[in-house]
C-alpha cells in the first residue's frame, strides 16, 4: 500500500463509526431497490395469475404497505447517506485544510520565494472540495454499486439463465472503454487545476497591486493578461468537456443496447416458450439496476480523477520537508544578552550558482549598535535574515551567546528577534489587534504602553475609534509613517533583546522619518541592534559601521574613520552628498 494511499486512509480514522453507519444505510438502500422487480414479477406472475381479485386484495394490502416501508426505509437511508455522508466528507476536508495551512507555517522563506500565492490558496481551497467529495462518494457508491451489480446478476441468472448472459456481456466491454478514458480524463482534470491556480494566482497579484495598476492607468493591460489567462482555462474546460461528452454518451449508448437486446432476445424467447412475460418485465425493470451500478462506477472514474488529481497537489505540498527544522535536543533560550557571532559564513540561493557572500567573519558584543551599508544587491538583508534562521547558512556557523543557532528551538531563538522592516506588513483588522500581535497575551494597558514608546499613541488616539480603529488590508487606511510607528510598537511589545533595522525609514518623509527614528533609537537603547542603512541620518552616530561588497566586508570602522580611509564607504558617502543613492 502507497504512502500516499495510506494518508488519504488515515482521515477516515476520526469518523469511522460515522463511516461505517454511513456504508450500513447505504447497503440498506441499495438491498431495498433490488426487492421492488421482484415484488412485480411475484404480482405478475403469481397473484394475478393464479388468484381471484377478492382473494388476491388481503395479499395486494400487505404488500402495498410492505412497498411503503421500504419505501420509508429508502428514504432514511438516502436522507442519512446525503446529511451525514456529506458532513463526514466535510470534516474531513476541515483536517486536510488544517493540515496543509499549517505545513505552510512550517515551510521557509526558500520555499515561498519560488511559489505564487495564488496557487498556494488554490491548493487549500478548490482542490480540497473535490477532495470531499471523493472521501464521501468514493466508497459509499462503490459499495451500492457491488450490491446492486451482484444482486441483480444472481436475481437475473435464477430467473433465466441465456437472457442474463446477453445482458451481462456488454458489461466487460464497458468497463475496458471506462478504463481507456481513465488517463485521458486525469490528463484533462489535472490541466483544469494547474489553469485555474493561475487563474487565482493572477487575480491575486492584481488585487494586491491593484494602486499600482490605477496609478499607471494599466487597468485595460490587466484586463487582457486576464482574459489571456481565462482564455486558457476555457480551452482546457473544453477538453475536459469533450472527455466527459465521450464517457456519458457512450454509456448512453450501452444502455440502449442493452435494452434493445434484452427485447429482441425475450421476444425470441418468449416465441420459443424459453421465458414468460413476466420474466422479461422483471428483466427489463432489472436493467435499470444494472446499469445504475456501472452509471456510477464510470461516474466513480470521473470523480476519482477530480479528487485524487486534488489529492496529488495537496501530497506534494505535504511531502515538501522543511529545510529548517528544530533538531531533536534543541534547546531554549534563556536570559539572553544578545552576542552575535559569524563565523567563515557563506551563503547563497537555493538554484543559484553565485555566493550572495562568503566568508563572512563578524563579533557583534551584546547591546551593540552595528550599520550595515553598501550598494544594492551586496547582502546586506541576507546577511540579517540568517540570524532568525529565515534562511540556513551553506557553510560556516552563527553564534548567539556562544550557542550555535541551529542548536536553538526556532520558536525560541525568533521570540527573541524583533524586525522593523522597510515594507510594513499590517493585518486586516484593527490598531489594538497589530500591536498586540507582538505579544498575543498582552493586556490593553501594555499595548498602550508600547504604543506610546513607539510615539504612536498620539495619532492612534485622532483615529475615529482610537485603538478599535479598522485600518483595513494591509493598514490602507493610514501613512507610510503611522504604519512604520504601529510596527515599531508591535516590537516594543515585543520586548526582544535583539533588533533588526532593515531601511525602516527609507520609504518615509523627512518628517515622518524623523519621528520614527526617535522611535528606533528608544527601542535600540541597550539592545543588540543590525541597522541596514538607507539614508546616512541613521547612522552618522555609530560606533560601528560595516561597509559590505560582492567579495564581503570590506571596511569597518565608525562614519568618521571610514571618510578617513577614503574608500567604498567615502565614495558612497560622496554619492549621497550629490543627491545619488549611493546607499540603496
Amino acid at each position: 500500500m502507497s504512502n500516499k494511499f495510506k494518508k488519504f486512509l488515515s482521515y477516515y480514522k476520526p469518523y469511522m463509526g460515522l463511516f461505517l453507519t454511513d456504508m450500513f444505510f447505504a447497503l440498506l438502500a441499495a438491498g431495498v431497490s433490488l426487492v421492488y422487480p421482484l415484488i412485480v414479477r411475484y404480482i405478475t406472475s403469481d397473484l394475478l395469475v393464479n388468484y381471484e381479485l377478492s382473494e388476491a386484495f388481503d395479499t395486494i394490502i400487505k404488500l402495498g404497505l410492505l412497498m411503503i416501508g421500504l419505501a420509508i426505509i429508502e428514504l432514511v437511508s438516502n436522507f442519512y447517506i446525503s446529511y451525514q455522508g456529506h458532513v463526514m466528507g466535510a470534516r474531513m476536508e476541515y483536517d486536510m485544510r488544517n493540515d496543509i495551512f499549517e505545513h505552510y507555517q512550517k515551510l521557509s522563506f526558500n520555499f515561498y520565494d519560488n511559489q505564487k500565492t495564488g496557487q498556494l490558496m488554490t491548493r487549500i481551497t478548490n482542490d480540497l472540495f473535490d477532495i470531499t467529495e471523493l472521501s464521501h462518494h468514493g466508497p459509499e457508491d462503490i459499495v451500492i454499486s457491488i450490491i446492486k451489480f451482484v444482486g441483480a446478476f444472481v436475481i437475473l441468472i435464477n430467473i433465466n439463465l441465456p437472457i442474463t448472459l446477453i445482458v451481462f456481456a456488454f458489461i466487460p466491454i464497458m468497463f475496458i472503454f471506462a478504463y481507456y478514458m481513465k488517463n485521458r480524463m486525469n490528463r484533462a482534470f489535472r490541466k483544469n487545476r494547474e489553469r485555474i491556480a493561475e487563474i487565482n494566482a493572477q487575480i491575486e497579484d492584481n488585487l494586491s497591486g491593484i494602486r499600482v495598476v490605477k496609478s499607471f492607468a494599466n487597468e485595460n493591460k490587466e484586463m487582457d493578461k486576464f482574459h489571456d489567462g481565462n482564455l486558457k482555462f476555457v480551452e482546457s474546460k473544453r477538453n475536459s468537456y469533450w472527455q466527459m461528452a465521450t464517457f456519458h454518451s457512450g454509456l448512453g449508448l450501452f444502455t440502449s443496447l442493452i435494452n434493445v437486446a434484452v427485447i429482441l432476445g425475450g421476444t425470441i424467447f418468449m416465441l420459443n416458450d424459453i421465458i414468460v412475460l413476466s420474466d422479461l418485465l422483471t428483466f427489463l425493470l432489472y436493467i435499470n439496476t444494472i446499469i445504475e451500478p456501472v452509471r456510477k462506477l464510470i461516474n466513480f472514474t470521473e470523480q476519482f480523477q477530480n479528487g485524487i488529481t486534488g489529492f496529488d497537489r495537496f501530497m506534494e505540498i505535504m511531502e515538501i520537508q522543511p529545510d529548517i527544522t528544530d533538531k531533536k535536543d534543541a534547546v531554549a533560550l534563556k536570559e539572553v544578552k544578545g552576542q552575535i557571532e559569524f563565523q567563515d559564513v557563506s551563503f547563497k540561493y537555493i538554484d543559484t550558482k553565485a555566493d550572495v557572500f562568503r566568508d563572512i567573519n563578524l563579533k557583534v558584543e551584546a547591546g551593540d549598535y552595528l550599520a550595515l551599508v553598501g550598494s544594492s544587491g551586496v547582502g546586506k538583508t541576507t546577511l540579517c535574515s540568517l540570524i532568525p534562521r529565515f534562511y540556513e547558512v551553506n557553510t560556516g556557523k552563527i553564534l548567539l551567546d556562544g550557542i550555535d543557532i541551529r542548536d536553538i528551538k526556532l520558536r525560541s531563538l525568533r521570540k527573541n528577534i524583533g524586525i522593523v522592516q522597510q515594507d510594513v506588513y499590517l493585518f486586516a483588522g484593527t490598531v489594538l489587534e497589530n500591536i498586540r500581535y507582538g505579544k498575543l497575551e498582552a493586556t490593553d494597558e501594555e499595548i498602550i504602553e508600547a504604543a506610546k514608546n513607539a510615539n504612536a499613541h498620539a495619532f492612534i488616539m485622532e483615529l475615529p475609534d482610537g485603538y478599535n480603529t479598522y485600518i483595513g488590508q494591509r493598514g490602507v487606511k493610514l501613512s507610510g509613517g503611522q504604519k512604520q510607528r504601529i510596527s515599531i510598537a508591535r516590537v516594543f511589545l515585543k520586548n526582544p533583546p535583539i533588533l533588526i533595522f532593515d531601511e525602516a525609514t527609507s520609504a518615509l518623509d523627512n518628517e515622518s522619518e524623523k519621528v520614527v527614528q526617535e522611535s528606533l533609537e528608544k527601542l535600540a537603547k541597550n539592545r543588540t541592534t543590525f541597522v541596514i542603512a538607507h539614508r546616512l541620518s541613521t547612522i552618522r552616530n555609530a560606533k560601528n559601521i560595516i561597509v559590505l561588497t560582492e567579495e564581503g566586508i570590506k571596511e569597518r570602522g565608525n562614519h568618521q574613520e571610514l571618510l578617513e580611509k577614503d574608500g567604498v564607504y567615502a565614495s558612497l558617502y560622496k554619492l549621497t552628498q550629490n543627491g545619488e543613492p549611493g546607499l540603496a
